[in-house]
């Protein structure tokens, strides 16, 4: 055999043996039915089985993106966020354009109160043109600005998330605090009481909302306080 011939059918093995690195069509299979069950647990808040089911499949299937998505959310959950910030990267660098991880990258950030660390992961994931859930990531946009002092930006990114996901009252309740913030007061108020009665435990009922964001300052400081304190100012318009 020539040896150009021996070269191109070393080429072409090399090809085919790169083709089948990797799990197997039956670790494979396998590897989705601990996700699935890790999804299962996770969905009914049983946090540890979620733990357990996702940490098989990883074994299994160490390059899911899915996976390491779904393993960041328990450790969100967790509170680990140290971890969970890891595993969404680790999620991103198998497909940059994974918008579930740049979002919940964003919610790891806005947890840690790094706001704008958030606005940057949360527009990565709106960058897709394909993402399928995009008024979450626009809420959180939202959020993150409003965090910032940046109110046109958030009343910007909440009106996207409202067009997105109209029964969304969580975006009506951020934008009116948001426009209570820039002194739009009556603009503020149409959307709260819009917010309040989207919401299926208020269904319109203002004065039991007043009285759960009273009952809230008890325990609530900070930046939950304000928003609390804000929201009885809006009431009042």
């Amino acid at each position: 055999m020539p040896a150009y011939a021996r070269f191109l059918l070393g080429i072409l093995a090399a090809l085919l043996l790169g083709g089948c690195a990797g799990v197997t069509v039956e670790e494979e299979r396998e590897s989705e039915y601990f996700y699935k069950m890790g999804i299962s647990y996770l969905n009914e808040g049983n946090i540890q089985m979620a733990y357990v089911q996702l940490q098989k499949a990883l074994q299994i299937n160490p390059d899911s993106r899915e996976v390491l998505n779904s393993l960041g959310l328990v450790y969100l959950q967790l509170e680990d966020f140290g971890s969970a910030e890891k595993l969404f990267l680790k999620a991103i660098s198998k497909d940059h354009l994974f918008s579930d991880a740049w979002n919940n990258l964003g919610v790891t950030y806005m947890r840690k109160r790094q706001w704008s660390k958030a606005v940057e992961a949360l527009r990565s994931a709106l960058a897709n043109p394909l993402y399928q859930t995009p008024g979450k990531a626009f809420y959180n946009l939202g959020t993150s600005f409003y965090r910032l002092g940046q109110y046109v930006q958030a009343a910007d990114a909440l009106k996207d998330a409202i067009k997105r996901a109209p029964a969304s009252h969580l975006a009506y309740y951020r934008l009116a605090l948001v426009y209570n913030r820039m002194g739009r007061y009556g603009d503020a108020a149409a959307v709260m009481v819009q917010a309040i009665e989207m919401d299926t435990v208020y269904r319109g009922d203002r004065k039991k909302f007043a009285d759960d964001i009273r009952q809230s300052l008890l325990t609530t400081k900070g930046e939950d306080e304000a928003d609390a304190r804000n929201y009885l100012e809006i009431l009042q318009y």
